[in-house]
């Protein structure tokens, strides 16, 4: 290998460490903002506490997607060999979506009953897993259709399903609440777990 290709590899390297140790500070800063808009119970009674339960079960599904997506996201990047600036753009449309998380928490926490809370949380987490998708279909673009992680993402049958749950839970809101949240949960227990084929793969 000549010099010049080992920089450009070195450069292909060092481009997918800073944009994953970027999007991991951006992602940590979401988390904490969700956190900090929870509130502490009016006493000190079991009764307080139920009170502020639904808020603490919104807060909980939210943290779980922001999770997921910080995990898939980490064993995407590091399965991905290089990265050009329409990926650089597409992590970012995706931290986008995932930045508006904090102030929806707050909004569905204390109106969980209504239907146009329910609703835009959903309408948010579609807009994040469209972005996760693009930002998929633009690394197998960078990095080649025969390339590993083009191979790992595959038909991505998974992610078809959650975006489908996702328009249905918005739909549904309008019906009653609890089924896009019960839309929105099975979502968070597909993903739960990450892909094993980008895990074997980033562990190469």
């Amino acid at each position: 290998m000549s010099e010049r290709q080992q920089i450009s590899v070195m450069a292909e390297i060092t481009g997918t460490s800073r944009l994953e140790a970027f999007s991991d500070g951006v992602i940590a800063v979401i988390i904490t903002i969700t956190a900090l808009s929870l509130q502490v119970p009016d006493g000190a009674s079991f009764a307080a506490l139920s009170h502020r339960l639904p808020e603490l079960l919104v807060y909980v599904l939210s943290f779980i997607l922001v999770g997921t997506y910080w995990n898939n996201h980490h064993h995407l990047l590091r399965a991905t060999a290089r990265i050009d600036g329409a990926v650089m753009w597409a992590n970012l449309h995706l931290l986008f979506w995932l930045s508006l998380f904090p102030v929806i928490t707050e909004w569905v926490g204390s109106s969980y009953r209504h239907s146009w809370p329910a609703a835009t949380w959903g309408i948010v987490a579609l807009g994040a897993a469209l972005a996760y998708t693009l930002l998929q279909a633009l690394i197998v673009r960078a990095n080649g259709r025969d390339s590993a992680v083009a191979l790992a993402v595959g038909s991505e049958t998974k992610g078809k399903v959650s975006l489908g749950l996702y328009a249905a839970g918005v739909a549904l809101a309008f019906l009653t609440p609890w089924l896009s949240y019960l839309c929105y949960v099975l979502v968070e227990v597909m993903w739960f777990i990450p892909d094993p084929r980008l895990y074997r793969l980033s562990r190469q």
